[in-house]
């Protein structure tokens, strides 16, 4: 048996990783600057996560949510402390696109309406739901989950405004756009959209699943527009690597025995993975890291002239210039063993290190980056 092909793959092989350093079987040395679609939070292999998830196994791996765990509770209450969510509820699952499924589930549960609306260009998963919550023609929903999805595009109050009535079940919009290229929703959009929701009985749902774990210097984007959803999702760095993810719910959605549920969700190696996370974070003031290098890398990129336009916030980084960057992430790959990401719009290259990458790092890049573009 061969593996189904639906990813190209690079011609590298890493078996090693430390910080942002990945080496591959060759031993070649590479500088991560992408975590893996931001998921490499608090940097490769790290001590503390290394001794929290080995010293788990060794008692329990996994049992069902039938019975007590007490690691979700320790979860739920460090993550309502750094979060600043104390009052919500927490729901423990396994993949972003898992957590936004049963964000739509709960915007439908908790109104008894279907109708979603969603920012164009979005992408929140590839579940059904979350696919149909997804603004890319490229990728078509199987089936639509029962839901009626609504797009406006971003930032356009206007257009946001005529597409709300009572029928709406909830709206959701990323704390940035990932996978399109950095796109930020404004404060007043996101402000709109919070009055509009209120207004009309619907759910506010804020798709953090690439954007929190406190990538841009607050735990979340949003927090920036100081607002505050009724539903946040999360994933990708909230495990640096393990498989988890969460709903925060507010307390205005009641909960019920059997509304949601999840086989893996919150296990107890998910649990010691997220938690060693959070410490880590904490301890090391990864927040104001994130805030401090990311303030100085997109100063230089935007000090480029080949940079057209400087997106995100924080280490969520999008250089657009005005070719597709394609061949010049393979230059930084091949030649300068440099990962970097990129977008939906072919033009934007992204950058996600981890939230501990250091300055000299970052320099390494804008060194091979600089040397690239005036070739």
């Amino acid at each position: 048996m061969e593996l189904f092909d639906v990813y190209p793959l690079y011609p590298i092989e890493p078996v090693k990783a430390l910080g942002s350093k990945l080496w591959d079987k060759n031993g070649t040395e590479y500088l991560d600057l992408y975590g893996g679609h931001a998921v490499i939070s608090i940097g490769h292999s790290h001590p503390t996560y290394v001794e929290r998830v080995t010293t788990q196994i060794q008692k329990i791996g996994f049992y069902s949510n039938a019975v007590e765990n007490s690691l979700q509770k320790e979860l739920a209450l460090k993550m309502g402390q750094i979060s600043g969510y104390y009052d919500y509820s927490l729901f423990l699952c396994s993949t972003g696109a898992e957590a936004n499924e049963n964000a739509l589930k709960l915007a439908s549960f908790h109104t008894g309406r279907k109708k979603i609306i969603a920012v164009e260009n979005a992408f929140h998963g590839r579940t059904s739901g979350a696919v149909a919550a997804t603004h890319n023609p490229k990728i078509i929903a199987p089936f639509n989950a029962d839901h009626e999805v609504a797009f406006v595009p971003m930032n356009d109050l206007e257009a946001l405004e005529l597409a709300f009535s009572d029928e709406v079940a909830g709206f959701i919009v990323e704390g940035i756009q990932g996978v399109a290229g950095l796109y930020t929703p404004s404060n007043q959009f996101l402000k709109k959209a919070k009055s509009l929701c209120e207004a009309h009985g619907a759910i506010f749902i804020l798709d953090e699943v690439q954007s929190g774990s406190g990538r841009t210097g607050k735990f979340f984007a949003h927090q920036h527009a100081n607002i505050r959803p009724d539903i946040v999702t999360l994933a990708k760095g909230m495990g640096n690597g393990f498989p988890v993810a969460c709903v925060f719910i507010s307390p205005k959605i009641e909960p019920w025995h059997g509304m949601l549920g999840t086989t893996f969700g919150g296990n107890h190696l998910a649990c010691a993975a997220a938690l060693a996370v959070l410490e880590v974070i904490s301890k090391e003031e990864l927040m104001k890291n994130a805030k401090d290098l990311g303030e100085y890398a997109m100063q230089q990129l935007s000090e480029i002239e080949q940079v057209k336009e400087v997106r995100g916030k924080g280490l969520m980084i999008g250089a657009e210039f005005d070719f597709p960057v394609a061949e010049l992430r393979k230059k930084l790959l091949f030649e300068h063993k440099i990962f970097t990401g990129s977008a939906a719009n072919k033009n934007t290259l992204r950058l996600l290190p981890s939230l501990s990458v250091t300055k000299e790092e970052l320099d390494q890049f804008f060194k091979a980056l600089k040397k690239e573009l005036n070739k």
